[in-house]
């Protein structure tokens, strides 16, 4: 059983009950108000809960779908009108989104929700409890939840708004990128005195010490793209400040893939920040707050293999170009792939369907379209769409379902009794901070504590493969080994950008618009907020 604290386990049940006292049209003697709740230790954790499920949220669905099938790490095409969609998948991968994208509005309104919510529980808990380390150890959490959806929010969308006060809803104007990063910093900056240094089960699920540091560092190190100035010297302190904690450290080859499994958690050293799921846990408010990778990531011929409680669907994949990072044959990342002929776990009993002439190849043009037809599963690299381009479908056929790469780094669990895992996602790693650091020495900082571009990079690759150490290092280098460290973990986006590879091709994909590192501001917030502006080439 996955070894979560009390404190965080609670909270993905409380929303429920918070949201139904502000449902009620007349006053009632049973109505929750901040004079009668919350009062005390207990009650105040649950306060903080609204903000916590709400930051799950679309986290690991809708979020890493935006993040990825908008790069050539992800792609999820039609097969038959199935996964279509009303075309957001398609929009996603030809960069041709509006502001009525389903993703675009979804995540505006998930990110925009959990800051509302983490407004109210400041304002209540900030009224409500006494003065004192534990006041400000929760306020400094909650102001660090909000900060982190605030990053996601400008990271996605550019000129937000900034709205920090719990009941009023006057409407705020999105203000310059480059002055919603200051907010942001100053936020960090202010909690940094008054979080925990805690470590493990303790703190695990909330905010700490080290993961404000680590949203400094990834904020630091696209200063340039928020900005327009560089901030590399800050980005290698705030990683530092990280590496000579000594709280964390890189899970050896055999762990790596480990990291990822159902019984992930707060043993896992190198996580700085995770966002946990449990099948068990209430998904009502205000979004899924799910983990469905095995849904969408397992080919549906697999669930056997996988002892997985539903079907699959399976309609996720890489990319061609994405998956030729993974060219290194010692290398233990190479194991979150599904790829070629299938089997099942003994790795000897292929894996085998049934279906018809017709079902296998649906443009068979033989005599017998409904004789039976067996075949041996194989995951074929290239997705085409040999159904019809402008629906983004590839067929509806066993030919077509069994396109593209699958990637299972966070492993299919079967023990959950639903389509929901109990994989935990991080966020933030100490492989990051190693590779973050090396990167903004790459780009103009200076060396720390010894450690070298190359030195940082070789330390990660010494627990991802046996092949000899590098004697050099670039950009280009470490682009491609973020690439592979950070597979599925939905950086893959904020990567590219940085690195200038956003406006490339690939897959069908042949836009180079520069407006497109940003999304629109969706068709929602502009009819509820006549004050937004909307994001230029949109």
């Amino acid at each position: 059983m996955k070894k979560v604290s009390a404190y965080t386990f609670f909270l993905f049940f409380i929303m429920g009950v918070l949201c139904s006292c502000h449902k009620v049209a007349v006053p009632v003697s049973t109505e929750l108000t901040p004079d009668v709740f919350p009062k005390d230790s207990e009650q105040f954790v649950q306060a903080a809960g609204p903000a916590y499920v709400a930051l799950r949220g679309n986290y690991g669905v809708e979020y890493f779908f935006q993040q990825s099938f908008s790069t050539d790490e992800g792609i999820m095409p039609a097969r038959g009108g199935n996964w279509y969609d009303g075309g957001q998948n398609k929009e996603m991968h030809y960069h041709t989104w509006t502001k009525d994208n389903g993703y675009v509005n979804g995540n505006w309104y998930w990110l925009a929700a959990t800051i509302g919510a983490t407004n109210q529980a400041v304002s209540i808990l900030n009224k409500n409890m006494s003065p004192g380390n534990f006041k400000q150890t929760t306020l400094a959490e909650l102001k660090m939840v909000r900060a982190l959806a605030y990053f996601m929010l400008m990271d996605n969308y550019g000129n937000v708004p900034i709205d920090t006060l719990y009941g009023d809803f006057s409407p705020k104007p999105n203000v310059p990128r480059a002055q919603v990063f200051d907010f942001i910093e100053a936020e960090i900056s202010a909690c940094l005195p008054y979080l925990s240094n805690a470590t493990g089960i303790t703190t695990y699920g909330r905010p700490n010490l080290y993961t404000a540091y680590a949203l400094l560092a990834k904020m630091y190190l696209n200063a340039e793209q928020y900005t327009g100035s560089a901030r590399n010297e800050d980005c290698i302190a705030a990683c530092d400040a990280i590496i000579q904690s000594g709280k964390y450290s890189l899970e050896p080859k055999d762990g790596y893939l480990k990291m990822f499994y159902p019984d992930n958690g707060p043993q896992t050293k190198e996580f700085i920040f995770a966002i946990p799921y449990d099948p068990t846990a209430s998904n009502s408010f205000p979004f899924r707050s799910v983990n469905l990778h095995s849904r969408y990531d397992v080919p549906r011929s697999e669930r056997a293999k996988f002892a997985l409680p539903f079907t699959p669907s399976g309609p996720a994949s890489t990319l061609p170009e994405y998956y030729a990072f993974f060219n290194d044959a010692n290398d233990v990342r190479n194991g979150q792939w599904l790829t070629g002929l299938q089997y099942m776990n003994d790795g000897i009993t292929p894996i085998m369907v049934t279906t018809t002439n017709q079902g296998y190849d649906q443009f068979y043009s033989g005599a017998d379209p409904s004789g039976a037809y067996q075949y041996h599963v194989n995951l074929t690299p290239d997705v085409v769409l040999r159904q019809d381009e402008a629906q983004f479908d590839a067929g509806n056929d066993e030919i077509a379902w069994n396109m593209g790469y699958r990637n299972i780094k966070f492993y299919p669990d079967g023990t959950s009794p639903n389509r929901n895992q109990n994989n935990d996602i991080p966020v933030f790693r100490y492989a990051d901070i190693l590779l973050m650091k090396a990167e903004a020495i790459l780009r103009g900082g200076s060396v720390t504590n010894g450690q070298t571009a190359l030195s940082l990079v070789n330390q990660v690759r010494a627990e991802r493969t046996t092949t000899a150490a590098w004697s050099t290092v670039t950009l280009e280098m470490l682009y491609g080994e973020r690439t592979r460290e950070f597979a599925w973990e939905g950086w893959r986006r904020n990567d590219m950008i940085r690195f200038g590879k956003y406006e490339g091709h690939w897959g069908y994909k042949t836009d180079a618009d520069v407006n497109h590192r940003i999304f629109p501001i969706p068709t929602n917030a502009l009819t509820l907020n006549p004050a937004l502006t909307q994001n230029p080439g949109y």
